[in-house]
C-alpha cells in the first residue's frame, strides 16, 4: 500500500533504530550467520524466581479481569513506599499511574503536558524515543549537545542557554541510556539553581536504570529543593528486575498530571496487564539488595568492555557509571576506508561492523550524538570478548 494513504504523523515518524538493528541482526541469524547483538538494552538475566512465583499465584488467584486504569491500589501503594524508601520522594498512591512499560508512561506525559509548538529541552545523547515522542505530541525537541569530554552531561550554562519563552519541559535520564552517565546530587543542585528561575518549566526524570548504578548512590532530581512540585518521575521494573516482557512502567507526579495521564490512558490501553501488575507488587516491595549480584556482574562487564575498547586505536571511551551501555566516540574513523568500505559517519560504521564483524551496534545518530555508537554489554563475558575481538579486527 502506498504511503500516501498514511497519515503525515506516521510518515514523519522515525523508526526506532535500536529495534531496527535488532531486527537486522535476527534476519542474519536466521540465515545461519553468527551475529553477536550488542544493540538491545535488555538484561540477559531471567526474572527472579520469587517474582515468577508471584505471577503464577496471580493466575491461580484469578486476576483475569480488567484492572483499574491507573493500576491496582495495592501496587500504587507499594510504589509509593518504594519511592520513599529508595528515592526519598513523596508521591501518594493517587499521584501514581501504572502503564504498559515506561515508554507508555513517557508518551502519556508528553501528550498531557505539551501543546503544539512548545519546546522540550533534551540533553543529548538521549534515548532514541524521546525526541519522537515529543514530536508526536506536537512539541519541539531542543537538543543540548554534550561530548565524551564532559562525560555526556549538560552544564547549568548550557541549560540556561537552551531555555526560551516556549520551553515547557526538560527531560533528564540518569543513569543515562545510551551514555551510562550518572548525575550526582551536586550536579543536579547546580542545574536546579537555573530551574528555580523558571517555575513554569516541568521536569521529567527517567530513572529506569536507578538500580544499575556503580557510584554507590542514586539521586532523584525531585529531591532537590521544591522541584518535587513540578517533577514527573518515570520508572519501571524492566531493567533492574530483568522483566522487560512484563511491560510495566509507572510515574509519580503532581496529582493533576497523574489524573490527566489516567484520563488519556483510559482512551488508549486502559489498565496494564493484570498478572504483570501483581508480580510487580512483589518486585517493588523487595529490598534492592536482591539485585546486588546482577549489578556486580554488570560492573564487571563494564570494566571488561572499557578495557577492550581502550585497546582499539582510534576509539575514545569514558567510564560509564551506570546502566549497561558504552558509548564510544568513533569519529576518528570517519572519512577513512576500512577493508574497501568508505566510512562517512556513525551510520556507516555501525552497518560496517554488522556486515564485516557480524556484531550489531546502534548508530549514535539515533541518540542525538553523530560521533558515537552505542553498545550494550547485557550479554555474557565470553560473547563480549568475542564481539570486541571481531570489532578490533574489523577496525584495523
Amino acid at each position: 500500500m502506498n504511503s500516501k494513504f498514511l497519515s503525515d504523523r506516521i510518515n514523519n515518524l522515525t523508526t526506532s533504530q535500536t529495534l531496527a538493528m535488532a531486527a537486522k541482526a535476527r534476519e542474519l541469524k536466521a540465515q545461519g550467520i553468527d551475529v553477536i547483538s550488542l544493540s538491545l538494552g535488555e538484561p540477559d538475566f531471567n526474572a527472579p524466581e520469587f517474582i515468577k512465583e508471584a505471577a503464577i499465584q496471580a493466575i491461580k488467584d484469578n486476576y483475569s479481569k480488567y484492572p483499574p486504569v491507573d493500576g491496582y491500589l495495592e501496587l500504587r501503594e507499594a510504589i509509593s513506599k518504594k519511592f520513599k524508601r529508595d528515592n526519598n520522594l513523596t508521591y501518594a498512591p493517587n499521584q501514581i499511574v501504572v502503564s504498559t512499560g515506561a515508554k507508555q508512561s513517557l508518551y502519556n506525559v508528553a501528550h498531557v503536558m505539551i501543546n503544539p509548538g512548545e519546546e522540550v529541552v533534551i540533553p543529548a545523547p538521549y534515548w532514541v524515543s524521546y525526541a519522537e515522542i515529543v514530536k508526536m505530541a506536537g512539541g519541539i525537541p531542543v537538543e543540548v549537545p554534550t561530548s565524551i569530554e564532559s562525560d555526556f552531561k549538560i552544564t547549568p550554562d548550557q541549560l540556561e542557554q537552551a531555555i526560551t519563552p516556549k520551553t515547557k519541559m526538560i527531560w533528564f535520564c540518569s543513569p543515562c541510556n545510551p551514555s551510562g552517565s550518572v548525575y550526582s546530587k551536586e550536579e543536579f543542585e547546580a542545574l536546579a539553581k537555573v530551574l528555580d528561575k523558571y517555575p513554569n518549566i516541568f521536569i521529567l526524570s527517567d530513572e529506569i536504570y536507578e538500580h544499575i548504578n556503580f557510584t554507590g548512590s542514586h539521586c532523584s532530581i525531585g529531591t532537590i529543593g521544591n522541584l518535587i512540585e513540578r517533577t514527573i518521575t518515570v520508572n519501571g521494573i524492566a531493567k533492574a528486575f530483568a522483566m522487560t516482557g512484563y511491560r510495566i512502567g509507572y510515574i509519580g507526579a503532581p496529582e493533576f498530571i497523574a489524573k490527566a495521564c489516567t484520563k488519556m490512558q483510559g482512551q488508549v490501553t486502559s489498565g496494564a496487564n493484570s498478572i504483570a501488575q501483581r508480580a510487580t507488587i512483589t518486585a517493588v516491595e523487595a529490598d534492592p539488595s536482591v539485585l546486588k549480584d546482577m549489578v556486580s556482574a554488570f560492573k564487571k562487564r563494564r570494566d571488561l568492555v572499557v578495557g577492550l575498547l581502550n585497546e582499539i586505536p582510534g576509539v575514545k571511551i569514558n567510564v560509564p557509571e551506570g546502566a549497561f551501555y558504552v558509548f564510544p566516540d568513533v569519529s576518528s574513523f570517519f572519512g577513512k576506508t576500512l577493508h574497501g568500505v568508505k566510512i562517512n559517519n556513525a551510520d556507516d560504521l555501525s552497518m560496517y561492523l554488522l556486515e564485516k564483524a557480524n556484531v550489531a551496534t546502534v548508530t549514535g545518530e539515533a541518540f542525538g550524538n553523530p560521533n558515537c555508537i552505542r553498545m550494550s554489554y547485557a550479554t555474557s563475558e565470553d560473547q563480549l570478548k568475542e564481539a570486541f575481538r571481531r570489532i578490533k579486527e574489523a577496525l584495523k
